[in-house]
């Protein structure tokens, strides 16, 4: 049977890729499920330093598979404990860029939102649409959607459900960049790449604080980057970059 989930690498970028194109890459159990396991399995992989997540060249994902939600109940729900999928990517320390094409609705605008950086083909649109079958949405889109675009860029895709042209999320700061569809991967992976030539550990740690300033007090977050800060000097990547730059070479960063 194929892999709803699909992965691939090259040097040091890994990249993920939801395979479900009957379905549009609607997110069913098997999928989720097969995401978290990936993100785990990269998360602990030395050898990977940077993350392209995919639904190809057509749609990143639909949102929820609703066959499966139809007639679910609310217990049923509840057990299902989805937010373990979830946490398995938002928890991941490396650099995750999502290359968008085509749909990234409901639970695939929320996947989205969990990378660290977005890139759309001018195909993409993003929504959250969960209104339009009764429900909302389940997995950030009404708090991860808030912190990305402001109060009123969300209230209008979360209470409307309507569809938001790549070109319009690029406006309101839900997208990094646009490219042309042909070019989205590429250009993703191509970023990908030079973010695993740069010190795996000082990224990490850009990511860690940089996302902690959503919850923290300004105080707080100042002083916790302070700390990371003078953290870094403990790596043999701090000491290594900045002799290269004083000897005019290209550094080598071995992650320690």
């Amino acid at each position: 049977m194929e892999q709803v989930v699909q992965v691939t690498q090259e040097g040091h970028v890994a990249v993920v890729t939801i395979h479900r194109p009957d379905a549009k890459n609607a997110l069913n159990t098997q999928v989720r499920q097969a995401l978290a396991e990936t993100f785990r399995e990269l998360s602990d992989d030395a050898e990977v330093r940077a993350i392209v997540l995919t639904g190809g060249e057509h749609d990143f994902a639909a949102g929820a598979d609703l066959k499966e939600l139809a007639s679910a109940e609310p217990i049923q729900m509840m057990q299902r404990r989805t937010e373990r999928y979830w946490s398995a990517i938002a928890q991941c320390p490396k650099p995750v860029i999502a290359a968008v094409n085509g749909y990234a609705l409901g639970g695939g605008c929320e996947l989205a939102m969990h990378a660290d950086i977005i890139i759309a083909g001018k195909s993409a649109n993003f929504g959250q649409p969960e209104v339009k079958v009764g429900v909302m949405p389940g997995a950030g889109g009404t708090q991860r959607l808030f912190r990305a675009v402001g109060k009123f860029h969300a209230m209008r895709m979360i209470l409307t459900g309507c569809l938001v042209p790549a070109e319009e999320a690029y406006a309101m700061g839900l997208v990094s960049q646009v490219t042309e569809d042909s070019e989205t991967i590429s250009t993703a992976i191509k970023m990908a790449q030079g973010l695993a030539k740069l010190p795996p550990i000082a990224l990490e740690q850009i990511k860690e604080v940089a996302l902690m300033a959503e919850d923290l007090p300004l105080s707080a977050g100042l002083s916790l980057e302070r700390k990371s800060f003078q953290l870094l000097f403990a790596s043999q990547d701090q000491k290594e970059g900045m002799q290269a730059f004083i000897e005019k070479r290209k550094p080598a960063y071995q992650g320690r």
